[in-house]
């Protein structure tokens, strides 16, 4: 009976977890949804992000293969109806172990004919620290010719930093894909998509 329990609470261990939801929340009125119509849009870097670097073009052309998805066209900045604006925070946080790898309960109990004394020893299993990788993208599309936004919308996740899912090339077009599932969406509601 031991023996299947271990096995059992070994398979758990070694089944791969199932990758976090992405929250996504998503704001438009309906005239700027009408106005940006299914015309030709560029993606671009928001202002402050390293448009050069590999890491954020991985991000825009997770955006730019949603956009085509959803037909719209693409275009130079200059010659676009509307420009899209990506921008993706990352951050790397690492939370302390809350207690000792190794802790000991004593309990005991007298009277009657039964009494004694019983020790506990337990071993913490998970190492050390846990270490979990917050991802935002956000996204703006605007009018070129006014500047004014048509369309925002934002998709968060948490994964464990070891997890394959935590990696840019899957995380980029599985936000991205969140983020414009349905849409353009419920303006102002906050969404899950697993």
């Amino acid at each position: 009976m031991k023996a299947r329990i271990l096995l059992t609470a070994l398979a758990l261990l070694a089944t791969p977890a199932l990758a976090a939801p992405v929250e996504v929340t998503r704001f438009h009125t309906p005239e700027s949804v009408t106005t940006l119509g299914r015309g030709a849009v560029s993606v671009i870097a928001a202002p402050g992000m390293d448009a050069s670097s590999l890491e954020t073009r991985v991000w825009l052309q997770a955006v730019e293969a949603e956009l085509a998805a959803l037909r719209f066209g693409t275009a130079t900045p200059g010659a676009a109806d509307a420009v899209a604006e990506v921008r993706v925070e990352r951050e790397v946080q690492r939370t302390e172990r809350q207690r000792g790898p190794v802790s000991v309960g004593v309990g005991g109990s007298t009277g009657g004919w039964n009494s004694g004394v019983g020790l506990g020893l337990g071993f913490n299993l998970g190492g050390g620290p846990k270490a979990r990788v917050y991802t935002r993208l956000v996204v703006t599309i605007r009018s070129r010719t006014t500047g004014l936004s048509l369309w925002e919308g934002r998709a968060e996740n948490v994964e464990r930093e070891k997890a394959k899912e935590a990696a840019v090339d899957l995380a980029a077009p599985r936000l991205a894909h969140a983020l414009f599932s349905g849409f353009p969406g419920t303006s102002g509601a906050t969404i899950t998509v697993k």
